[in-house]
C-alpha cells in the first residue's frame, strides 16, 4: 500500500549539497534514499532530474473566511483592523460563511501546489459559535488523504472585550481543536496580562499549542514579544508558542531585532510572517542567525479581508524572500526552509522531511536549484502525500 519508487530526482535538505538519488517509498514512508535503487512490485516514476522538495507547510491561513472558487465579492472592509473585523463579521451570514465548500476549494488548490500541512485559524465568538470549526473540519475530511489540517481557536473579535468568547474557546479545545489563539493582547484587548493569563491557562489545561496574532507596531509590539517570551518560560511551554505577523519585528533597529530574536530562541517562541501587503516582514536572516523558529503562511485568501491570494505556498515563500531582500541562493533557501522545516517545527510535526522513516510527503519541480524554484514558482509536476500521488502538473489526481 502506497509503495512507490521515484527514480532520478534531486532531493533537497537544507545545508546539504544537491545530488541525484532515487527515493523508495514503502507503506507511505520513505524507506531509502540512494542512487540506483531497485524494488519489485512497486510503481516507478522517472523524475528525469527534477528537484524534490518536502511538502510545504502552510502555517497561517483562515480557511473559515475564504470564498475561494465562489463569485467575485468586492472588498468593503476598509483600511483599519477594526473595520476589517467588523466587515467580516457583518457580512459572513449574507455570504454563507463559514463554508465547507469554499474551504475545500482552497485546500484543493493548496494540495495541487505541494502543501502537505495546514494550520488554519478559525474565528470563534458568541455570534458564530463553533460553526467555523465544523465547516473546516468537514472540508478537511474531503481531503483527508491529501493534506493534514490543524485548527486554531481564534478570538478574531477580541477575547476579554467579548464576553462569552473565553468559554467558547474552552469548548473548542475540549472538542479537540489543537491550538489556542490570541489577538493583540495590548492593542486590541487592552489587557495583555489578562489575555495571556486566559490563553496560557487554556493551553496548560488542554495541552494545546499557542498562536497569537500580534499586529501592534513599534515599542508596544516589541514589549509584548518580551512579555510572551517571559510567560512561555514561566509556564514551561517552550517550543509550543508562536507569534503570528509580529509586524513590529520588521521595523525595529537591527540591534533590537537581534536581541528579540535571541530572547525568543532562548524562550522557545517562534514567529510566523506572511508578507501581507506593505506590512513589515519578520527578518529571515536575523531569525536564522539567532536560532529562532520562523514559519510562513498566506494569511487571508480571497475573503472579506482581501481579494488577493491563491493559496500557493511556494509563491508565498517567493514573496517573503522578495520583501526581505533575500537575493543570494543561500538566503533564498532560508525562506524555503521556513516554509517547510520551520513550519513543521511550529506545527509540532516531528515526522517530517526527506529522510528515511518519515512520511513520504513531497513534491517535484523542474528547477536548476532550490533558489531558482522559489524565484520562478514552477508548476508542481508531482505531489505525493504519504506515498500516494495526489496531484500532477498542478491538478489534483482523480481518487
Amino acid at each position: 500500500m502506497n509503495d512507490l519508487l521515484l527514480r532520478g530526482g534531486r532531493p533537497w535538505t537544507p545545508g546539504v549539497p544537491l545530488a541525484g538519488a532515487d527515493i523508495l517509498v514503502r507503506d507511505g514512508r520513505i524507506a531509502a534514499i540512494a542512487p540506483d535503487l531497485s524494488a519489485e512490485g512497486v510503481d516507478t516514476v522517472d523524475l528525469a532530474g527534477a528537484l524534490v522538495l518536502p511538502g510545504l507547510v502552510e502555517s497561517h491561513c483562515h480557511l473559515d473566511k475564504t470564498m475561494f472558487g465562489g463569485p467575485w465579492v468586492p472588498n468593503t472592509g476598509g483600511p483599519t483592523l477594526a473595520g476589517r473585523i467588523a466587515n467580516g463579521e457583518g457580512r459572513r451570514d449574507e455570504l454563507g460563511l463559514p463554508s465547507a465548500d469554499y474551504a475545500s476549494n482552497l485546500l484543493g488548490a493548496m494540495v495541487s501546489g505541494g502543501t502537505a500541512h495546514v494550520r488554519s485559524h478559525i474565528d470563534i465568538d458568541p455570534e458564530v459559535g463553533l460553526r467555523g470549526v465544523e465547516a473546516v473540519r468537514a472540508a478537511a475530511a474531503r481531503h483527508a488523504d491529501r493534506v493534514d489540517v490543524q485548527l486554531v481557536a481564534f478570538p478574531q473579535g477580541g477575547l476579554l472585550t467579548r464576553p462569552g468568547t473565553g468559554k467558547l474557546l474552552d469548548a473548542a479545545l475540549a472538542e479537540g481543536v489543537e491550538v489556542i489563539g490570541g489577538l493583540d493582547p495590548a492593542g486590541y484587548d487592552g489587557n495583555p496580562t489578562g489575555q495571556l493569563d486566559l490563553i496560557f491557562g487554556l493551553a496548560e489545561k488542554y495541552g494545546a499549542r499557542i498562536d497569537i496574532h500580534l499586529h501592534d507596531r513599534g515599542a508596544l509590539g516589541a514589549w509584548q514579544f518580551d512579555l510572551i517570551a517571559a510567560r512561555t518560560r514561566a509556564t514551561g511551554l517552550a517550543g509550543r508558542v508562536t507569534i503570528s505577523h509580529a509586524y513590529a519585528m520588521g521595523e525595529l533597529a537591527p540591534g533590537e531585532q537581534r536581541r528579540i530574536a535571541e530572547n525568543l530562541a532562548d524562550a522557545g517562541v517562534s514567529m510566523i510572517t506572511c508578507a501581507v501587503g506593505d506590512a513589515p516582514v519578520v527578518p529571515v536572516r536575523v531569525m536564522h542567525e539567532a536560532g529562532a523558529g520562523l514559519a510562513l503562511g498566506n494569511d487571508g485568501v480571497r475573503d472579506l479581508w482581501t481579494p488577493y491570494g491563491d493559496g500557493d505556498m511556494l509563491r508565498r515563500i517567493m514573496q517573503v524572500a522578495f520583501r526581505d531582500r533575500l537575493v543570494s541562493d543561500a538566503d533564498i533557501e532560508l525562506a524555503l526552509a521556513a516554509g517547510t522545516y520551520g513550519g513543521a517545527a511550529v506545527l509540532g510535526i516531528e515526522d517530517y522531511g526527506l529522510r528515511v522513516g518519515a512520511p513520504a510527503d513531497l513534491f517535484t519541480v523542474d528547477a536548476e536549484t532550490p533558489a531558482a524554484a522559489v524565484v520562478s514558482v514552477p508548476i508542481r509536476k508531482l505531489v505525493v502525500k504519504r506515498g500516494r500521488v495526489v496531484a500532477r502538473d498542478g491538478r489534483l489526481s482523480a481518487d
